[in-house]
């Protein structure tokens, strides 16, 4: 697969660490995804815990490829973040999209769908089905 018109990742949590990590655990559970543009946009500018719009609007121009972008955060503010990023219209590249997804296995379910060439609206029902994942 080629780097056209495939759906990005967005990973937005509070922390820098956290969110690249996940970025690492995603791809690395979908066999590398090389194809699928995966960005972390985590804590805030100056390194420090929270949120950033900013960062969260700079990793979106970076993962989009036309497909559309897929976001998924990790706690409230986050949320709150790029629900204002698309409510203001311009900030995030069209088509950008925030998952209602668990953090973790949102992600590796929305990078492992994207590596298949799905669009964005199977990369979303993928994410979104990993609240039925059972541990037990």
């Amino acid at each position: 697969m080629s780097d056209d018109k495939v759906v990005g990742i967005v990973l937005v949590s509070h922390s820098a660490e956290v969110a690249a990590s996940v970025a690492e655990l995603a791809k690395g559970l979908a066999g590398g995804a090389a194809a699928v543009p995966v960005a972390p946009a985590g804590g805030r500018e100056d390194g420090g815990l929270g949120t950033s719009a900013e960062l969260v609007a700079a990793a979106a121009a970076t993962v989009d490829r036309g497909a559309g972008v897929a976001v998924l955060t990790d706690l409230g503010s986050a949320v709150l973040t790029v629900k204002a990023l698309l409510a203001e219209g311009d900030e995030l590249p069209e088509g950008t999209r925030l998952v209602d997804a668990p953090f973790v296995e949102g992600a590796v379910a929305a990078v492992v769908t994207a590596a298949t060439g799905a669009d964005l609206d199977a990369v979303e029902a993928a994410a979104r089905e990993a609240y039925d994942y059972r541990k037990v």
